[in-house]
């Protein structure tokens, strides 16, 4: 029997989608492939798997008793393949790192470049990651640990906290606020706020520290943008667009921009951790990398707590 992988693969995207042009995009085939490929796997099984209308498709019995166990089948391949993959990579002492960007940013060049002197004899790859999207590297096993924001959802991981820093307000220099040594969380009642979106594992901690804010101090912060990295949020808040929480890991501030980071009060704080796979021995090179992240992050200076005046940029 000539059945290939793709042909599979093209068929639970069908049924995942409900229709061709939606599972090719889905895969990143034409509509025509999709087409081709479910009908020479049609022709091979000798079995009529899709119901096609000009409105729907839908699977037919057949088809329907072949998609449970072979999404099954499927998952456990790619997670067998996975294994194997990182299995190579450990021999090679290759070790594969994913990281939230703040993290990428403000934390992983010093540890990169140490890993060098210190370990030259080991590949360090560096993906920078959502936080989502580096916690599923973790579990699916597509890297060996990631350096990450702590909180909720990481229970079923091996966690170590190595690092905690604190959130500082961006402002324009120009900003009332900006001239303050402290700003409590209060006076930002009523201000337009330019926050990371929720992929980042800092949106958690600053929404419920702003739901905690007492409604009889006025009118509550008011989240005008999402975005995806703390360099946007720099130039969206030196445009006037409004003000921004971030953690002390994406100072130093930007050149070139009008703009003043001030620590809260009190303190918003975040803590950085290291997440591995629960039950599952790190390669000895991924230990060595792993303490070497550790020590760094822990020698780490908290920006949040330096005075505002040495971030202002005139």
């Amino acid at each position: 029997m000539n059945v290939s992988l793709r042909q599979l693969q093209v068929l639970l995207a069908i049924a995942d989608e409900g229709g061709f042009a939606r599972a090719g995009d889905a895969i990143g085939l034409s509509q025509p492939a999709v087409s081709q490929s479910i009908r020479a796997l049609e022709a091979e099984l000798g079995l009529k798997l899709l119901d096609r209308t000009t409105r729907e498709v839908l699977l037919t019995p057949a088809g329907e008793a072949l998609v449970g166990p072979l999404r099954r089948v499927l998952g456990e391949l790619q997670e067998l393949l996975a294994r194997t993959q990182a299995l190579g990579a450990q021999a090679r002492g290759v070790v594969r790192v994913a990281s939230a960007p703040t993290v990428s940013a403000g934390l992983m060049p010093r540890c990169l470049s140490a890993a060098l002197q210190r370990h030259p004899d080991i590949q360090v790859l560096l993906t920078d990651q959502a936080q989502r999207l580096a916690l599923e590297s973790v579990r699916s096993g597509a890297v060996d640990f990631a350096v990450v924001v702590g909180g909720e959802q990481m229970d079923d991981l091996d966690q170590q906290p190595v690092f905690e820093e604190g959130f500082v307000l961006v402002c324009p220099a120009g900003h009332p606020l900006a001239a303050r040594a402290r700003v409590p969380l209060a006076a930002l009642a009523g201000q337009p706020l330019v926050l990371l979106d929720h992929t980042s594992g800092s949106r958690p901690l600053i929404d419920e520290a702003l739901r905690a804010l007492p409604a009889a101090r006025g009118a509550p912060a008011r989240v005008v943008l999402d975005v995806g990295n703390a360099t946007t949020a720099f130039r969206m808040v030196a445009e006037g667009l409004g003000l921004s929480i971030l953690p002390a890991l994406s100072l130093p501030l930007p050149d070139g921009q009008a703009l003043c980071a001030v620590p809260l009060h009190p303190p918003l704080r975040r803590r950085i951790v290291l997440v591995a796979r629960r039950n599952r021995s790190l390669s000895p090179a991924a230990q060595r990398i792993w303490a070497l992240v550790a020590e760094l992050a822990a020698a780490m200076p908290d920006a949040a707590a330096a005075p505002a005046t040495s971030r202002r940029i005139p």
